[in-house]
């Protein structure tokens, strides 16, 4: 390969770790949102809170399509080796992690029209909260370790993802507590159920990405006496 050739690969390859990045503080945005409409927007509000998140996604939506079809076309036409092959990849499955985030924060604001006439009780309120707050987290340390291509950070996500998936045990028993209480029905209690789970979803998708950027890094420490570029240099 051409120092040229290798060149333009390597800056393809960091455009699309860019954009990668891009889609991910876009979600992350989403995830603040969803909340947001799931928990404090009145009826009225909330219908355009949903459009807005809907229009969202489609943006996401976008973004990850032209994501994918780079990295294929990088695949196709650029014969990558080595670390830029498994950034490339790795970059496909990451694009579709982030992407599925973004679609169940769209389910999490649209579970809120199937809780109209259902009052949350404090103690429900702060585990969604806490929730939300735990699943932007994960998302941006994955997010970070990949801007990164630090290994040890994207390690580190599978037993960070152990408090997320505390929360929605408590937030489980909450729900059981709260609807043996007579405090929300039992529709209720399972659509609650069901949010808990998008937001645990969304843990298991950065660590998810967690593994790609290991897969990244690995190849980059076992490469890193060969004359092969790293990406990006």
């Amino acid at each position: 390969m051409s120092e040229d050739y290798r060149k333009a690969l390597h800056q393809e390859i960091d455009l699309i770790a860019a954009d990668l990045v891009q889609m991910g503080a876009m979600v992350g945005v989403t995830i603040t949102r969803a909340t947001v409409a799931f928990l404090d927007l009145d009826e009225d509000a909330v219908e355009e809170a949903v459009d807005a998140l809907v229009a969202a996604d489609d943006d996401v939506d976008a973004l990850a399509v032209d994501i994918e079809e780079r990295c294929i076309r990088c695949l196709a036409l650029q014969s990558p080796m080595a670390s830029d092959l498994r950034m490339v990849v790795s970059s496909l499955k990451i694009n579709a992690a982030v992407e599925r985030c973004a679609d169940l924060m769209v389910n999490v604001a649209t579970s809120t029209r199937r809780l109209r006439s259902a009052t949350l009780t404090p103690r429900l309120r702060v585990l969604v909260q806490r929730m939300a707050d735990e699943a932007a987290r994960l998302l941006r340390l994955a997010m970070d370790a990949y801007a990164q291509r630090n290994g040890a950070l994207g390690a580190a996500l599978d037993d960070m993802d152990d408090r997320l998936d505390a929360l929605q045990g408590e937030l489980v028993q909450a729900i059981f507590e709260a609807h043996a209480a007579g405090c929300i029905d039992l529709q209720a209690a399972v659509q609650l159920a069901v949010v808990a789970r998008y937001y645990e979803r969304v843990g298991d998708q950065a660590v998810n990405i967690g593994e790609g950027v290991e897969f990244v890094a690995g190849a980059g420490r076992a490469g890193s006496g060969s004359s092969a570029a790293s990406p990006g240099s």
